[in-house]
């Protein structure tokens, strides 16, 4: 069965894609294959692997967008149970490597969680 912070997360990298394409001209045609096969999380979790960032991850750091990263969405409180220490810091790590301000993003991040966080607060970390 899958938990609501799956579905969640599934529905933020969907929304995240279509956000970026209408901001940034930036079409994650890879991306939303690997989603559309395996769900959100399973494809954060490949991303996850190695010790490079994807070409997506370049695409968005280019763009200074680097907080509509996969890497940046595994860290939020809600979605950090999904996945592991391992990828949970090879997401820090990359993120930190390309100078982006984790403290900040995290910090402005909680102070709005998203509604179906709000109404469980078992899944606000």
């Amino acid at each position: 069965m899958t938990s609501e912070a799956e579905r969640q997360f599934h529905r933020a990298m969907v929304l995240g894609v279509e956000r970026l394409k209408r901001e940034i001209s930036y079409n994650a045609t890879r991306f939303m294959e690997m989603v559309g096969e395996l769900g959100g999380v399973e494809a954060a979790r490949q991303l996850l692997r190695g010790r490079d960032a994807s070409d997506g991850f370049t695409a968005l750091w280019e763009h200074g967008r680097l907080e509509m990263s996969v890497e940046a969405f595994v860290l939020l409180p809600w979605y950090r149970e999904l996945f592991t220490e391992e990828q949970l810091e090879t997401a820090e790590r990359r993120l930190r490597e390309h100078r982006f301000d984790v403290e900040r993003f995290l910090r402005v991040s909680t102070q709005s969680p998203p509604a179906w966080v709000a109404s469980d607060p078992s899944q606000a970390g």
